[in-house]
């Protein structure tokens, strides 16, 4: 992965907090939690992609001293890209194995992404006191 993320210049941080800030805004220390990190390396990540317009920091607008980042549309271009470049990678991988082995790593690979997406959104749908039953039943389905 991250010699594929250096064709579309961002570090394997960059890449990691990107794709969550992609999922929603989110506060330093949400972050941090959530990537297994120190609180002041999340600062330094963020200052790096604030400086190239790809995050932005909002003050919340109900408490003051809360910071939120957001991803900004440069943001999920150069998100975009990198999934790209991600996924070309390990298609030129996978195809150094033969057609076939290629053809089902692939398909295991794309299976496990959408295990992780089903898995973000039932975690997103546990955060929102708003879900509906066909999202309840989901998560506890998931459990």
């Amino acid at each position: 992965m991250e010699l594929a993320l250096t064709t579309v210049d961002l570090t394997l941080s960059q890449y990691r907090l990107l794709i969550l800030l992609g999922e929603g805004k989110e506060a330093a220390s949400s972050l941090a939690d959530k990537l297994a990190v120190s609180r002041p390396s999340i600062t330094a990540v963020v200052d790096g992609l604030v400086a190239r317009g790809l995050v932005e920091r909002n003050a919340d607008p109900v408490d003051r001293r809360r910071v939120a980042h957001d991803i900004t549309l440069d943001g999920a271009q150069a998100l975009a890209k990198a999934d790209g470049a991600v996924d070309a990678r390990l298609a030129m991988i996978a195809g150094a194995a033969g057609d076939d082995v290629a053809a089902r790593a692939l398909s295991d690979l794309e299976s496990w992404r959408s295990a992780l997406e089903s898995y973000r959104a039932c975690k997103a749908a546990e955060a929102d006191p708003a879900v509906n039953v066909l999202n309840a039943e989901a998560v506890a389905a998931a459990r």
